[in-house]
């Protein structure tokens, strides 16, 4: 037997002997990796389904407020929150709901709903907005203090325009027009030259200026 066809031996009997000893492992290790792969692939279609049910639910949600059908709105949410608290849509219907009861001066009830919405909220951004709502609301039940700890929460970066001309109606309110000035300051460091805001912003700061030159 030539030295090939020994070697071609050899190697087809060393792989046969690996194959008894460790056949049945590969063959475990490809039905563990097929099973991660369709469990994996299951999962995302499972996630895909949840999404489209919560937007389809929150898209009812929205019809209903518009028809005049508030009842029909709040089931629909309370089913968001029940059914599908982690989906984005949910935060939405409960943000919504927030407003509608802002608007109806139902504020206790309006910061319990964002307070649900800002635990259930898991991307940063919608996070932010979710705590400069609950400001807003603060600053509105007369909680100055508790907004000011509210709009620490929100990181560095994230809505600064907006929290930051936020803090300074806090802190007008609180009576601190030096750190008021400030805030609106660094608002108005954040905006293009053509922001619409732009005018609203110098507006506070000018009556700032002006109640100081009265309070000399």
């Amino acid at each position: 037997m030539a030295f090939e066809e020994y070697d071609k031996y050899e190697q087809s009997e060393l792989v046969q002997k690996w194959l008894r000893e460790n056949g049945m492992s590969i063959v475990v290790g490809i039905a563990i990796g097929l099973v991660g792969i369709f469990g994996w692939q299951q999962w995302r279609n499972h996630q895909a389904k949840q999404e489209g049910d919560a937007a389809q639910l929150y898209q009812q949600a929205q019809i209903a407020t518009a028809s005049g059908k508030p009842d029909t709105a709040a089931q629909l949410t309370d089913r968001l929150m029940k059914d599908y608290a982690k989906s984005p849509f949910a935060v939405f219907a409960v943000s919504d709901r927030a407003r509608q009861q802002v608007q109806a001066g139902q504020l206790d009830k309006a910061e319990a709903s964002l307070e649900w919405a800002e635990s259930h909220a898991a991307a940063p951004e919608l996070k932010s907005l979710t705590l400069l709502r609950i400001a807003q609301v603060e600053l509105a039940r007369d909680n100055g203090k508790q907004a000011l700890a509210t709009l620490d929460r929100i990181p560095a970066g994230s809505y600064q325009g907006l929290a930051q001309e936020l803090r300074g109606d806090v802190l007008v309110k609180l009576g601190r027009s030096d750190e008021a000035r400030k805030a609106y300051q660094a608002a108005l460091s954040t905006l293009g030259e053509e922001a619409p805001q732009r005018g609203a912003l110098q507006m506070k700061l000018d009556d700032l200026a002006v109640d100081g030159k009265q309070g000399a």
